[in-house]
């Protein structure tokens, strides 16, 4: 069976850099998972992740993007296209990240399939709360993480409120 991890990332203090750690809050406030899929909020631990992705067969990063888009616009990279991404680092997590990822090779660890998910931030302050205007496009970034599961034969139960 795959081991998958979805992995949220970024400074929960600093506004919308911390989406993908909102992102993982809202996973696992909602959903639940089989054994073989760990969520996790990474915050900004880097190389710290190591242990917890090796073994890691699919892995889904979702992180605050910064590119040329719009703030809140959509991002979705796959396998060689994680690599062109990390040319351009955003943040220390990222280059702790893109060194995990590197290590896993050298392991002879790598995750077969790396996806990142994320959407362009609108302000990175001091401040606990995501922007409007990328706070509004949290649940359609959840449906395409939950629809990547399903993809990968994933069953994912709702948690009833």
């Amino acid at each position: 069976m795959k081991q998958i991890t979805v992995l949220g990332v970024g400074n929960i203090l600093m506004q919308d850099e911390g989406f993908g750690v909102r992102v993982v809050e809202r996973l696992l406030s909602h959903y639940s998972f089989p054994p073989n899929v760990q969520v996790l909020d990474g915050g900004t631990l880097g190389m710290e992740l190591l242990r917890f992705l090796v073994g890691t067969d699919n892995l889904i990063l979702i992180d605050a993007v910064s590119g040329q888009l719009p703030p809140g616009s959509f991002y979705r990279f796959e396998n060689d296209e994680v690599k062109a991404y990390f040319k351009e680092k955003v943040s220390m997590h990222e280059l702790g990240i893109q060194d995990v990822l590197a290590i896993m090779e050298v392991l002879e660890k790598p995750a077969k399939e790396i996806m990142i998910m994320g959407v362009q931030p609108f302000a990175i302050d001091i401040g606990l709360e995501l922007t409007p205007i990328v706070a509004e496009t949290m649940d359609n970034v959840v449906k395409e993480i939950l629809q990547v599961l399903k993809d990968w034969q994933v069953e994912v139960g709702k948690i009833h409120e």
